[in-house]
C-alpha cells in the first residue's frame, strides 16, 4: 500500500483528499503545516507528498527544499490556488514532480498521483 502525505492548511482540502486517496487504498497522513509535515516524513516511510504552496509559517517551497534535501527521489506534487507562474516555476526547479491549480478536479489529481507513484 502506498503512503501519501497531504500538506495543506485548509482542513476541508486535507479531509477531501484523504477520503479520495483512502478509497483507492492509499495510506494517508495529514499535516496542517510544514513542521508537522517534516515530523511525519521523518517518522514514517512516505511514497509521495501533495503539498500546498501557500502555508503560514513555512511556505511550500521551503518545505519542498527540506524534503528534497533529505529525500531527493521523493515525488512531491504542488498545489496552489494562485496561478503565479514564478512560484510554480520555482517549485519545479526545486524538484517538484507535478503541480495542480486550485480549484482542481479531484479525480484528475487522484489519477495523476496514482500514475506518478506506480
Amino acid at each position: 500500500m502506498k503512503h501519501i502525505l497531504i500538506v495543506d492548511d485548509q482542513l476541508g482540502i486535507r479531509m477531501l483528499l484523504k477520503e479520495v486517496f483512502s478509497q483507492v487504498e492509499y495510506e494517508v497522513s495529514l499535516a496542517a503545516n510544514g513542521f508537522e509535515a517534516l515530523e511525519i516524513a521523518n517518522a514514517q516511510a512516505i511514497d509521495g507528498v501533495l503539498l500546498d504552496m501557500k502555508i503560514p509559517g513555512m511556505d511550500g517551497t521551503q518545505i519542498l527544499k527540506k524534503l528534497k534535501e533529505k529525500w531527493p527521489e521523493l515525488p512531491v506534487m504542488m498545489m496552489t490556488a494562485y496561478g503565479e507562474l514564478n512560484l510554480i516555476q520555482e517549485a519545479m526547479d526545486l524538484g517538484a514532480s507535478l503541480y495542480f491549480t486550485k480549484p482542481f478536479d479531484i479525480f484528475e489529481v487522484r489519477d495523476a498521483v496514482t500514475k506518478l507513484l506506480k
